[in-house]
């Protein structure tokens, strides 16, 4: 046990998290994100149990957010025939954001669902978590210190 580690940080993510230099991207991806097609010969990291926003809070406690790019945090869109659906979870997620990083909700951008897949594939690791919530992917890109 490590003190000051968030408990919903396992020993392979925590090493994931170290090996990422800058510029890297990490995927939190929810419940109906296909997460291993993404992953696929890359990493794939479960985190059954886990809201992405827990996962998104406790990694951002560790990983800087690079401050070389305007918008290290992009979120998923909705896709416009879903348009009449809420996504309170993007308010989680700036608000987490705003936690941890002084550009607040600023350092957030929505890109579509396809953009997102095809940066989702080039990311360094995926994090499939158990999250329910609609549109609830997102991505990470990692700063320096």
């Amino acid at each position: 046990m490590l003190k000051g580690i968030p408990p919903v940080l396992s020993p392979k993510l925590l090493k994931v998290l170290a090996e990422m230099g800058h510029g890297d991207r990490i995927v939190i991806g929810d419940a109906n994100f296909a997460a291993a097609s993404m992953a696929k010969g890359g990493i794939l990291i479960r985190c059954d149990g886990i809201r992405a926003t827990e996962i998104m809070d406790a990694i951002l406690t560790l990983l800087p957010l690079d401050d070389f790019i305007d918008h290290p945090v992009t979120l998923m869109n909705k896709e416009p025939k879903h348009a009449h659906l809420e996504c309170p979870i993007w308010d989680e997620f700036k608000g987490i954001v705003a936690t941890h990083d002084p550009r607040g909700a600023d350092a957030c951008t929505m890109v579509s669902r396809q953009e997102f897949y095809a940066m989702a594939k080039e990311a360094y690791a995926v994090v499939a978590t158990t999250e329910t919530a609609f549109y609830a992917c997102s991505i990470l890109q990692k700063g320096c210190l």
